[in-house]
C-alpha cells in the first residue's frame, strides 16, 4: 500500500466515508426523537424508565462499554506491539467477573439513578454525595477525552484533513453531536444508539476478521506469521512494550491492576444496571455482555495481527491518527474505499454511542447528587432536575472539546487514555464500593478518605508522570516535572485508597447507623425495598 499515506492522497473517498457517516447520524437522530417522546420524569431520563430488558440491557453495555478504545486503540497496540498491545482486552474483559461477582446485582438493588445513591445510602448524604459526583465528574471526562481524541485522529484520517485547526474542528463537531443526544433522547435514546451500535461493531468486527484470516487461508499460524515477517519475533512474544524494563514491567502490573479493578467502578456501566426491572435482569445482561465483549476481543486479536502484517507497524504510526488508525487502514487494504467507509462508519457509531452514555451518567450525578439532593435537598421543582442536568450536559461537552483536541494534537493512544480512566474509577469509586456493601463498620469519614484520597493520589501521580510531561510521547514533551517514573499509577493508588478508607474508618468518631445497615444488606442481597425505592 505505497501510496496510502501520500501527502497528496486522502484515505478512501471521503464522498462515501461523509455519506456513511451521515447515513447513521440521521438513523440515531430519528431514533433519538422517537425516544425523547417518553422522557417524562428523572426516571425517564436517566434509566429509560427501569424497562429494559436483560438482553437489550447487555447488548447496550456492550455498546458502551467497547469504545473507541477497544476498536481502534487495541487494535492499534496489537498491530505495533503484538502480545503487549492484547494484553489491554485480557484486562478489559477479566474485569467483566469482577463486576458480576461483586457489584452489578448489588447496585442494582440498592439505587436509584447514580452511583452516590449507593455511597451514601448510609452515610451523611450532602459530603458523599457530592464527593460520589466529583469523581464521577473526574472519571467521566477522562474517558471523554479519550473518546475525543478518537473521533478526530478517525474522522481527520477518513476525510483526508491535516492541521490542528481541521482536527479541532471534528473534535467539536462530534461533542456537539454527543450533546444533542443526551439533550433530546436521554437514557433511552442513548440505550437504542448503543444497542444499534454493538450490532453494528460486532458485525463489522467479523467482517475484517474473516476477511483477514481468508488472506491466509484461514490459518491462524500464517497470519501471525505475516505478523511477524512484518514486526518481527518480537511482536509474538511478551515484553515489546512493558519488558524493556523494571519499569515498564511494574507499568505492566499497574495496568493490569486498573484494567481489572476500574470496570467495576465505573459509573456510566454502573447506572446502566439502573436501567432494568430486576436483578435477574441485571445478571442477565452481565452475562449477555461478557459474551458479547469476549468474542469481539477475540475479533481484535486477529483486526491488530492483520494490520500488523498487511499494512505494516511503521505504515500505522506513520497515518494521521498515529497508532489508532490500525484498523480503518486495514479495512482499506483487504477492501477498498466501501469496506473502508462502512468500518469508519462503525468507529464513528461507537464513538457517538460513548460519549453519549458517559456525557448522560455525569450530567445525572450532578443534576441528582449535588443539585437535588445537596443543595435543594430534595425540594425540587418537577423536571427541574432534568433541566439542570441538560444544561450541565452541554458544559460538560464543552470541556470535554477542548481537552480532548489537546489529547489529539498529543497523539496520545486512546486505549491507553482509557486505562488512566480505568485507574481512576479503580482508586476512587471501587475501594468505597466494596466497603460500604460490605463493611458493617464503614464510616462516612472513611467514604470521603477513600474517594478524595484515591481521587487526588492517582490523579497527582497521573500529572507528574510521563504522561504529561518528560517524553517524546508526552502531552507536553517539551516541559518536564515528571518524578512518578509509571505511566499507570493504579499500582500505587488502588491500595493507597483502600488503606485510606480502613484508616477513616477505624479513627472516625462517628458510629456505624446499625438500622441503615441491616436496610442496606436486606436490600442489596435480596432486592426487597428496592422497586419500592425507585418510585419516589
Amino acid at each position: 500500500m505505497p501510496d496510502v499515506l501520500a501527502a497528496d492522497a486522502t484515505i478512501g473517498s471521503p464522498a462515501i466515508n461523509i455519506s456513511i457517516f451521515g447515513a447513521f447520524v440521521a438513523v440515531t437522530l430519528f431514533i433519538t426523537f422517537r425516544a425523547s417522546r417518553n422522557n417524562k420524569s428523572a426516571a425517564d431520563y436517566y434509566a429509560a424508565g427501569r424497562n429494559i430488558t436483560g438482553t437489550q440491557n447487555g447488548l447496550a453495555i456492550a455498546g458502551d462499554y467497547l469504545s473507541a478504545a477497544s476498536f481502534l486503540g487495541i487494535a492499534g497496540a496489537i498491530a505495533v506491539y503484538g502480545y503487549d498491545g492484547f494484553l489491554y482486552s485480557i484486562g478489559f474483559l477479566v474485569a467483566w467477573l469482577v463486576a458480576l461477582l461483586l457489584v452489578a446485582e448489588l447496585m442494582r438493588n440498592t439505587a436509584r439513578f447514580t452511583m452516590a445513591d449507593v455511597l451514601a445510602f448510609r452515610m451523611r448524604q450532602g459530603p458523599v454525595r457530592t464527593a460520589a459526583a466529583i469523581s464521577t465528574l473526574a472519571v467521566s471526562l477522562f474517558y471523554l477525552l479519550a473518546q475525543m481524541s478518537g473521533a478526530g485522529g478517525l474522522v481527520a484520517l477518513l476525510l483526508g484533513v491535516s492541521g490542528d485547526l481541521a482536527e479541532a474542528l471534528v473534535v467539536t463537531l462530534v461533542g456537539a453531536l454527543m450533546i444533542f443526544y443526551v439533550l433530546v433522547g436521554g437514557m433511552r435514546g442513548t440505550t437504542y444508539v448503543q444497542m444499534i451500535k454493538a450490532a453494528l461493531l460486532v458485525a463489522g468486527a467479523l467482517v475484517i476478521t474473516v476477511w483477514t484470516l481468508a488472506e491466509y487461508g484461514f490459518s491462524l499460524s500464517a497470519l501471525l506469521g505475516g505478523a511477524a515477517a512484518d514486526g518481527g519475533q518480537g511482536v509474538l512474544e511478551p515484553g515489546a512494550q512493558y519488558g524493556l524494563s523494571g519499569t515498564t514491567q511494574l507499568d505492566f502490573i499497574s495496568l493490569a491492576l486498573a484494567l481489572v479493578l476500574g470496570t467495576a467502578g465505573l459509573p456510566h456501566v454502573l447506572m446502566r444496571f439502573y436501567t432494568v426491572p430486576t436483578a435477574k435482569d441485571a445478571r442477565r445482561s452481565v452475562v449477555w455482555a461478557i459474551w458479547l465483549i469476549g468474542i469481539f476481543y477475540l475479533f481484535s486479536l486477529v483486526i491488530g495481527y492483520g494490520a500488523g502484517a498487511l499494512v505494516g507497524a511503521e505504515t500505522v504510526l506513520a497515518a494521521p491518527g498515529g497508532v489508532n488508525s490500525a484498523a480503518p487502514l486495514l479495512a482499506f487494504e483487504l477492501g477498498g474505499t466501501v469496506l473502508l467507509g462502512i468500518i469508519a462508519g462503525v468507529a464513528f457509531a461507537t464513538i457517538l454511542a460513548v460519549v453519549a452514555g458517559l456525557t448522560i451518567t455525569a450530567s445525572a450525578s450532578f443534576a441528582h447528587d449535588v443539585y437535588a439532593s445537596v443543595i435543594k435537598k430534595g425540594n425540587v421543582p418537577p423536571n427541574g432536575e432534568v433541566k439542570v442536568a441538560r444544561v450541565t450536559a452541554v458544559v460538560i461537552g464543552a470541556i470535554s472539546i477542548g481537552l480532548g483536541i489537546l489529547a489529539l494534537q498529543a497523539g496520545l493512544n486512546i486505549a491507553f487514555l482509557v486505562a488512566l480512566a480505568f485507574a481512576v474509577a479503580a482508586s476512587a469509586n471501587l475501594p468505597t464500593i466494596l466497603y460500604t456493601l460490605f463493611w458493617k463498620r464503614f464510616t462516612t469519614q472513611g467514604a470521603l478518605w477513600s474517594i478524595y484520597g484515591g481521587l487526588i493520589i492517582c490523579i497527582g501521580l497521573i500529572l507528574f508522570s510521563p504522561v504529561v510531561s518528560g517524553a517524546e510521547t508526552s502531552m507536553f514533551p517539551g516541559v518536564d516535572f515528571a518524578w512518578f517514573p509509571l505511566r499507570n499509577p493504579g499500582l500505587v493508588s488502588i491500595p493507597a485508597s483502600f488503606f485510606l478508607g480502613w484508616l477513616g474508618t477505624v479513627i472516625s468518631k462517628d458510629k456505624p447507623d446499625e438500622a441503615k445497615w441491616a436496610e442496606l444488606e436486606v436490600r442489596a442481597f435480596t432486592g426487597i425495598g428496592a422497586e419500592k425505592a425507585v418510585q419516589h
